[in-house]
């Protein structure tokens, strides 16, 4: 009986894996070639206007497309707007998200439909709009797999727990990436999208004034970057005020998030981690010494990030508008 439940098991498990499998298998990036062959040119345009008008649209948008696949999968899920504030969007750990990543969305999905009214998702522009911040910001380009549709579920409750938090250890962080069929490598490449990211002080705080009974600061923190944070976010600071992630080229995506980690100035316990752990050093060390190897590595990640959960074929919808369900 036992071997038979475990047979069983296993089946489902593969089962399931096949299934998903099947789903990204669907994607490809000469999907609207017949139905809108100039969907990317439409978006890389509207992102392009968007950064114009504000630097924050380019680690805003990234963040999104982050937060969006982890739940329920990249589905534009993140972009449902509720009367009630219990969509995905209104969870605590969603709550920081900068306004602009919905809006470059917003605008993309607007010039789209334009062109070519209920053919796009939400979905495959917000993953077209994460890769054109990549590379209006200095970044590697990459083809974008598309063909995903839009999901019907959009609900706050279902988002604790399936986010990385700065306080995350190697273990933790790796676990969650796995659940999402993304491997520890894949974990510490996509951790590199904070070369162009920000952070509010209550984030960190703890590791400048509180970190342990034995020691007020992080040990792992470089004292000098230490002072430094704590003068631009002193104990019970504005709430609003957030300093970059990477304090010497902010503005630019590049390696230097990696060279950071080295000289022991991470934002985030979960960045710092990345070069304390003697397993996942030898990687940031990697990526710090050769921007290259970066930059194919992020390339090939972010396709594989853009595969998590997606809804193809007869799933889901194509949305009329990101904000609502049609």
């Amino acid at each position: 009986m036992a071997m038979q439940v475990g047979r069983r098991f296993a089946l489902v498990v593969v089962f399931l894996m096949a299934v998903r499998f099947g789903e990204a298998a669907q994607l490809r990036p000469n999907f609207y070639q017949s139905s809108c062959a100039n969907v990317e040119t439409i978006v890389r345009q509207a992102v392009a206007k968007k950064v114009s008008q504000t630097f924050v649209t380019i680690p805003a948008t990234l963040r999104l497309f982050f937060h969006d696949c982890f739940v329920e999968g990249c589905d534009a899920s993140v972009m449902i707007f509720s009367r009630k504030a219990d969509a995905e969007k209104d969870a605590p750990d969603n709550m920081s998200l900068a306004g602009d990543g919905f809006d470059t969305v917003i605008k993309a999905k607007q010039a789209v439909e334009a062109q070519c009214p209920g053919v796009v998702s939400c979905a495959d522009i917000l993953a077209i709009a994460a890769r054109d911040v990549v590379v209006l910001s200095g970044g590697p380009n990459f083809a974008v797999e598309l063909g995903r549709r839009d999901g019907l579920i959009s609900k706050a409750s279902r988002v604790a727990g399936r986010l990385p938090g700065p306080e995350f250890n190697l273990n933790l962080l790796s676990s969650l990436f796995r659940i999402n069929n993304l491997t520890t490598y894949d974990m510490i490449t996509l951790s590199g999208a904070h070369s162009v990211g920000f952070s509010h002080c209550s984030r960190f705080a703890k590791r400048l004034y509180s970190f342990s009974s034995s020691s007020q600061v992080d040990p792992s923190l470089n004292l000098a970057y230490a002072r430094l944070l704590m003068r631009a976010c002193p104990r019970n600071v504005d709430a609003t005020i957030a300093v970059n992630m990477d304090p010497f080229t902010p503005t630019i995506f590049d390696n230097v998030y990696y060279r950071n980690l080295v000289n022991g100035e991470g934002l985030f316990t979960s960045d710092q981690v990345l070069h304390t752990n003697l397993l996942s050093r030898p990687i940031v060390r990697k990526f710090a010494a050769n921007q290259t190897i970066f930059f194919k590595a992020f390339a090939e990640s972010m396709v594989k990030l853009g595969r998590v959960g997606v809804k193809t074929g007869k799933q889901g919808e194509i949305r009329r508008d990101c904000t609502a369900f049609n």
